[in-house]
């Protein structure tokens, strides 16, 4: 059967706070193949971070349980997917508001949705109580001008 996309990789670990780096490191490694900037790389390490965070902080809270990521590449397009099956948010649309925290007493910022949003082109969030969460992200990387004409260069024997 093949697939609609170019490549696909999943992965799960448990809601443990050092697993963060992993997933960070884990997908920014998957990514490279599309040959991102270093803003870009980081942009997406970041978002995944945050995502990863609020699973473990927010989902499963004092418990533990599974952190899935999945993510894929197609053209220029990477979409990953961090999901749990911790206690959801109770309302969405109020957890994406710049500064909004359920955890004040853990010095939360309220940032988790937002730094996404502007690190990534789409996100998107669903989530039922007693369920779990599931953030869906999707950004595009830019080919520069200059690798395009390197390729040709390179394709007419001129390097």
């Amino acid at each position: 059967m093949k697939s609609i996309y170019d490549n696909e990789m999943k992965m799960e670990f448990l809601s443990k706070s050092n697993n963060e780096a992993f997933a960070r490191i884990t997908v920014a490694a998957f990514v490279s193949q599309l040959d991102p900037t270093i803003e870009e790389l980081s942009d997406i390490k970041t978002a995944v971070s945050e995502a990863v965070t609020n699973c473990i902080i927010h989902g499963y809270e004092d418990t533990e349980g599974l952190v899935k990521i999945s993510a894929r590449i197609f053209a220029n397009t990477v979409e990953i997917e961090i999901s749990d099956t911790g206690k959801g948010i109770e309302n969405i649309e109020l957890a994406r508001k710049p500064l909004y925290t359920t955890k004040a007493n853990l010095e939360r910022s309220g940032m988790g949705f937002t730094i996404m949003e502007s690190f990534m082109d789409e996100v998107e969030i669903e989530s039922v109580l007693g369920i779990g969460t599931k953030v869906k992200m999707k950004k595009m990387i830019k080919k520069s001008p200059l690798d395009e004409d390197a390729k040709e260069l390179v394709s007419l024997g001129g390097i």
